[in-house]
C-alpha cells in the first residue's frame, strides 16, 4: 500500500491511489509463499477493509505459482550440496541474452514443475542466437510464400503465448521460423519484423541488429507486430487417419472441414478405403485439423 502513495504524510495510502492501483493484477510466487506471505497479506487486506482503510477485499486479482530451477544434479540448489549455479558466471561466458532466453526456454512459467540446470540447453540457445545473427545473409528482394505465412504464424503464436507466460513455446516458434528461413530467403521487412518478435527475449542482440539494419531509434520503442489472420492460418492441413486406433495413413483437408467432408476424402483414398471396405463402421472420432479415427464393428 505504501508503494502506491509513498509521499502521503496523512495516511499510509489514500483511497484515491488505491482505486487507481489496487488490486494488484498478478501475484507470481512460489509454493513457499502460499502459507506465509499470501496468507498474511490477504488477512491484513480484509482486516483493513473492515476498518475502512482500503477499497478492495482481496489484494490480488490473480495468483500463479512457479517452480524451481534445480542444480545440474536434479536437486534443489544448496551451498552444502555444491550445486549452486551463479547466472553471472554464464552471462560472462555466453552473454545476458543467452542466459535470459535459456531461463525462458526451460518450460512454462505458470506451472509448478522443477527444471534442472542444463549446460547443453544454454549452449543450444547460444547457438540459436548465433544463427539469428547470421540471418541478414539470407535477405533477398523476394521470399517464398511459406516464409511469409510462417512469419505470421509466429506472430500469432507469440501473441497468444506471451500473455500466458508460455515463453518456451514462443522461443520454439521462433526457432522453427529461423530453420525455414535458412533454407530459403526473407525480405528486409520480414527480417525487421522478426527482430521485433525477438526483442523481448533477446533485448541486446535485437537492438544491435536493429541498429545494423540502419534504424536510428530503439527497437524497444516499436509496437509489437500484428499477425495477418489469413496468412497465419493454413488453407489446408494434413491429418492422420486411424482405423481402430492404429495409424493407417493421412488425408489433406481444410482446417475447418466437417466430419462428413473428412470421411468423403478418406473414402476417395484407395489405400485407406481398402482398410474399411466391406466392414461396418461402429463409430467415428474426428477432431478438426487433428485426427480422424474410424472404429469398425467386430
Amino acid at each position: 500500500m505504501r508503494y502506491i502513495d509513498n509521499q502521503n504524510e496523512d495516511t499510509f495510502a489514500s483511497l484515491e491511489a488505491q482505486k487507481d492501483w489496487m488490486p494488484i493484477d498478478l501475484y507470481f510466487g512460489g509454493a513457499e509463499h502460499t502459507t506465509m506471505h499470501l496468507l498474511y497479506s490477504r488477512f491484513w487486506q480484509k482486516a483493513l477493509l473492515d476498518l475502512g482503510h482500503v477499497t478492495e477485499s482481496e489484494p490480488y486479482k490473480r495468483r500463479i505459482n512457479r517452480g524451481l530451477i534445480l542444480g545440474p544434479d536434479g536437486n534443489k540448489m544448496s551451498k552444502s550440496k555444491g550445486n549452486v549455479i551463479d547466472p553471472d558466471d554464464h552471462v560472462q561466458r555466453v552473454g545476458a541474452d543467452s542466459v535470459k532466453m535459456y531461463l525462458a526456454f526451460m518450460g512454462p512459467y505458470g506451472e509448478t514443475a522443477n527444471y534442472p540446470w542444463d549446460m547443453g540447453g544454454i549452449a543450444g540457445v547460444r547457438r540459436f542466437l548465433e544463427r539469428v545473427y547470421g540471418l541478414s545473409e539470407h535477405i533477398a528482394d523476394t521470399e517464398p510464400e511459406e516464409v511469409t505465412k510462417q512469419l505470421h504464424k509466429t506472430i500469432l503464436k507469440l501473441s497468444k503465448d506471451i500473455p500466458e507466460f508460455k515463453f518456451n513455446t514462443s522461443i520454439s516458434a521462433m526457432m522453427i521460423f529461423v530453420n525455414l528461413v535458412e533454407k530459403h530467403s526473407l525480405t528486409q521487412g520480414t527480417y525487421e519484423t522478426f527482430l521485433q518478435l525477438l526483442a523481448p527475449f533477446a533485448p541486446h542482440l535485437s537492438e544491435e541488429l536493429w541498429e545494423a539494419a540502419g534504424k536510428t531509434t530503439s527497437i524497444h520503442l516499436e509496437s509489437f507486430p500484428v499477425a495477418d489472420q489469413e496468412l497465419a492460418h493454413d488453407t489446408e492441413v494434413t491429418i492422420g487417419v486411424q482405423v481402430n486406433g492404429k495409424m493407417r495413413g493421412s488425408i489433406t483437408i481444410a482446417p475447418s472441414a466437417t466430419e462428413e467432408e473428412a470421411m468423403a476424402v478418406m473414402k476417395n483414398d484407395v489405400v485407406l478405403q481398402a482398410k474399411i471396405e466391406g466392414k461396418a463402421i461402429n463409430k467415428v472420432i474426428y477432431v478438426a485439423g487433428r485426427i480422424l479415427n474410424v472404429i469398425l464393428k467386430e
